[in-house]
């Protein structure tokens, strides 16, 4: 079922369409986005929550303890930009391949099963963030609003859309 509006401008006649299953897509791509940040973010607090057992494995692998502060605002402060989805594009990306790289550092004993385990876990994750940072900006994002409103501005401005703004600006 969907729900249609028409809407005349001139001699011009736009139909806007939502239908249940749009809205549906677009809910599912907020609560993916959630779930998936929501792994980093279970880890970050896990991280502060036992501090010293996080140096002690970090040190054991040969990590300097001073990049401790940053692994966890590099986890908590990613994992709740891509959830408020501000510049998914770019965080996702490099939470790809932060992901992808805390899984050479610390899980490449494939000898150990659990440790093979968790690197195919990290590589996991890393693929979906690069999927998130490949995607479009979706509906229900602040980079979505902010771009609406820079479009709105462009509009009372006088401009029909970004190229004739920037146009007008350029000459």
């Amino acid at each position: 079922m969907s729900t249609t509006t028409s809407i005349s401008t001139g001699s011009q006649s736009v139909k806007a369409g939502v239908s249940r299953q749009n809205m549906a897509h677009r809910g599912s791509r907020t609560g993916n986005r959630t779930l998936l940040s929501g792994a980093l973010l279970r880890s970050s607090a896990g991280m502060i929550g036992k501090i010293a057992g996080t140096a002690n494995y970090m040190y054991a692998a040969g990590v300097p303890l001073a990049l401790l502060p940053l692994f966890i605002l590099t986890e908590l402060g990613g994992s709740q930009r891509i959830i408020a989805s501000l510049k998914t594009h770019v965080v996702a990306f490099l939470l790809g391949g932060f992901t992808l790289l805390m899984g050479v550092i610390f899980h490449t004993n494939f000898a150990d099963q659990t440790q093979m385990i968790l690197f195919l876990k990290n590589v996991s994750i890393a693929g979906a963030f690069l999927l998130l940072a490949a995607y479009s900006v979706w509906q229900v994002s602040i980079d979505n609003w902010r771009k609406s409103n820079a479009d709105s501005c462009i509009r009372l401005a006088g401009g029909r859309d970004h190229d004739s703004a920037l146009a007008r600006v350029v000459t």
